[in-house]
């Protein structure tokens, strides 16, 4: 018999996160990692959990994330993201808490693009008169 699985794409700054949601018990598993050995930092977990809470799903579902690109705060954005849009697919009344706590809009801000003449984005050379 198939297992019913719910999937949801999550992204954030360079980072790209594809969730699968599976019926278990609530463990957390990023690129084949625990989540607590995967980021090793409080604060993320936390972030990575909230949609879960939020909706009261955390003991329900076990989460199965590949994540790549970008660094560990977009990465963990990027799992939320994908989390939400998961549970979504899962139970559609779950749309207003989502919404309410803002799980369902994705962080539009990127690193801006390195210019010519400039040696970042922005920063420019130092100015000399002669």
């Amino acid at each position: 018999m198939a297992q019913v699985q719910f999937y949801g794409t999550g992204r954030r700054k360079n980072a790209i996160a594809r969730v699968r949601l599976v019926p278990g018990e609530g463990r957390i598993i990023v690129n084949n990692r625990p989540l607590d050995e995967y980021f090793g930092q409080q604060i993320l977990e936390m972030l990575v959990r909230q949609p879960l809470e939020v909706t009261d799903m955390a003991g329900r579902f076990d989460v199965l994330a590949r994540v790549e690109g970008g660094g560990t705060t977009g990465q963990a954005g990027a799992i939320r993201l994908g989390i939400a849009r998961a549970l979504l697919h899962a139970d559609g009344d779950l749309r207003p808490v989502l919404k309410r706590n803002g799980f369902l809009t994705r962080d539009p801000r990127m690193k801006e693009r390195r210019k010519y003449g400039l040696k970042k984005a922005r920063k420019a050379p130092q100015f000399s008169k002669r």
